[in-house]
């Protein structure tokens, strides 16, 4: 879990770990994430903290590589690590362009790549392992101030069906997340159009990876996009 130590990631990390499962939850800022899994801790329930910068290729090989000898296995991988950095395209600098390339793409090439293989085990043995991208419905029709971020996130999507077609036949399932705007620090720059209770809420997202483990192995559900009632249609509809 990349990207866990506030908003969507901790509400799925908190899920998770309350229906059993053992959690890894990582994320850059140390004192934050410790915190944060104190706090689930202190609730009774099974969650390591594993601080990682994932624009470094080494902190997430040994990110997976902790999980794996701590617990012998994984049966979920949730790639949620964003940034977005917005602005007009002849204004990019190019450290943020590939600071927004290497966080929300990049990173999960990187962590998929090395969590396969514990993947595969758990889809040989019950036939739903699953694969969790956190996209965003900027990746379903680009967002103008937001061109970076936006192309990265449909690369999410692209990169999710992708995946899908290669591990099919293993019992891995691989599912893009695209929502709208979550009442998360990420989204602090609109609150003042969007009032934050009105918008989507991060449990909504765990309870839609819920949703994704209890369907059976023989239902498979590429993506789910997540809009507030009465907003513009995202696709063009």
């Amino acid at each position: 879990m990349t990207g866990g130590s506030s908003g969507i990631g901790l509400a799925i990390a908190r899920a998770l770990a309350e229906d059993g499962y053992a959690v890894t939850a990582s994320a850059r800022r140390v004192d934050k994430l410790e915190a944060a899994v104190e706090a689930l801790v202190g609730a009774g329930l099974e969650v390591e903290a594993a601080p990682a910068n994932v624009t470094s290729e080494d902190e997430v090989k040994a990110l997976v590589a902790g999980h794996r000898e701590r617990h012998g296995r994984l049966d979920v991988l949730v790639n949620n690590a964003g940034i977005g950095i917005g602005g007009a395209i002849e204004e990019i600098e190019t450290k943020r362009l590939d600071l927004q390339i290497d966080v929300n793409l990049r990173s999960y090439v990187i962590a998929m790549r090395e969590a396969l293989p514990m993947l595969r085990k758990a889809g040989a043995e019950h036939g739903k392992a699953l694969v969790v991208n956190t996209a965003s419905i900027a990746g379903k029709g680009g967002q103008g101030w937001l061109a970076v971020y936006s192309a990265t996130k449909a690369g999410v999507i692209g990169l999710s069906q992708a995946a899908q077609m290669e591990v099919a036949q293993a019992g891995i399932q691989v599912t893009a997340l695209c929502p709208a705007f979550v009442d998360t620090p990420m989204t602090e720059w609109v609150q003042g159009q969007v009032e934050p209770e009105k918008m989507i809420q991060p449990r909504d997202l765990a309870e839609a990876v819920r949703l994704l483990l209890r369907t059976s192995r023989h239902c498979l559900i590429p993506e789910i996009a997540f809009t507030r009632p009465g907003d513009p249609s995202p696709f063009g509809t």
